[in-house]
């Protein structure tokens, strides 16, 4: 069972069958001194807001959030979805979204949480969207995996994805898939952001040509933490590949226009892909915070993000920054 441990140098997670503990420092390192960043802290000294919601609300309030879509610990969760024994991934699928209902229900008015899909067969993650789905506190769902185990897309998923239609759940992808465990401690990357979006391109493909938006013409889908600058191109790429080898597939559309109909991305800093913002799609394109981890602009995200949208008319950058969001986790706006 994953738990928090203490060593000399701090605390980390240990987690059966990950080599290395995992240091947890650069999980809350949002608004320090980059100079002063660790990956070794104590519990203690990292900030609250992670597992207090009374707490983190103080804290988005300083930055000018009024609300937030919560996604999971990224290297925890990964663990989660590649632990080999079923018994124990099943169990802590349902303590973590146990856990997060828990925590949004704090103030359903600003928190929205994702659901962890279980991807230890169709059976398991339906039964799992069935528990879950409707709570109030659910904006959504996450997909470590797909729900048979894999990372590609399969029709054997079907089910799954038209229970989650038919709630009206958007899927949510944070940057990649994993299907294994975590293979060591976190570092401080030189340039820890850079490449993320690559991940999602090959994902992107699968997901157009295995045709599952044809099957679903109403899946919602947002990649998280990718942003969003690189979509006109890698549009135009697939399109025109497409064309040149479309006899040998069976798709209603250019891909293309699957993922202007389907796909949404997150950004934390893309100025080129908010000037670029009609190639891509303003109903597509949601700020993210990153909160709490070290690429947020936190405590300076209003001013950040109003910089870099300062010549995008109100409309549009309303969208951007609230209405996508207010549809597709199902908030209540004022």
């Amino acid at each position: 069972m994953p738990r928090v441990e203490r060593f000399d140098q701090g605390d980390a997670w240990v987690i059966e069958g990950v080599p290395d503990p995992m240091p947890i420092g650069l999980n809350a390192c949002a608004g320090q001194d980059p100079r002063l960043r660790q990956s070794w802290v104590r519990f203690e000294d990292i900030r609250s807001g992670g597992w207090d919601p009374a707490e983190r609300l103080k804290e988005i309030e300083i930055a000018g959030v009024d609300a937030e879509v919560l996604y999971p610990t990224p290297r925890l969760a990964q663990a989660i979805y590649g632990t080999t024994d079923s018994e124990l991934h099943l169990a802590l699928v349902q303590a973590y979204n146990d856990w997060i209902h828990e925590y949004a229900s704090h103030d359903l008015g600003r928190f929205r949480a994702l659901a962890i899909v279980p991807n230890r067969g169709v059976d398991h993650a339906l039964a799992e969207i069935a528990r879950v789905g409707d709570r109030p506190s659910t904006g959504g769902v996450l997909l470590g995996a797909y729900p048979g185990g894999t990372v590609n897309p399969s029709a054997d998923d079907d089910p799954v994805f038209a229970a989650l239609v038919e709630q009206q759940l958007t899927v949510n992808v944070h940057v990649s898939l994993s299907n294994t465990l975590p293979t060591g401690a976190p570092t401080l990357l030189a340039l820890p952001a850079a490449g993320r979006f690559t991940a999602a391109t090959n994902h992107l493909i699968d997901l157009v040509f295995s045709g599952i938006f044809d099957r679903f013409p109403t899946l919602n889908m947002v990649f998280a933490e990718v942003d969003c600058g690189w979509l006109p191109y890698f549009k135009e790429q697939l399109d025109d590949g497409y064309y040149r080898y479309r006899f040998r597939f069976d798709l209603k559309k250019l891909p293309s226009e699957y993922i202007e109909q389907h796909v949404h991305c997150t950004w934390v800093t893309d100025t080129y892909g908010i000037d670029n913002r009609h190639r891509i799609g303003v109903e597509r394109m949601l700020w993210s915070s990153d909160y709490p981890h070290g690429n947020s602009n936190y405590p300076n995200a209003w001013s950040a993000t109003q910089a870099s949208m300062a010549g995008v008319p109100p409309d549009e950058r309303d969208l951007m920054l609230v209405g996508n969001a207010t549809r597709l986790y199902r908030f209540d706006r004022p």
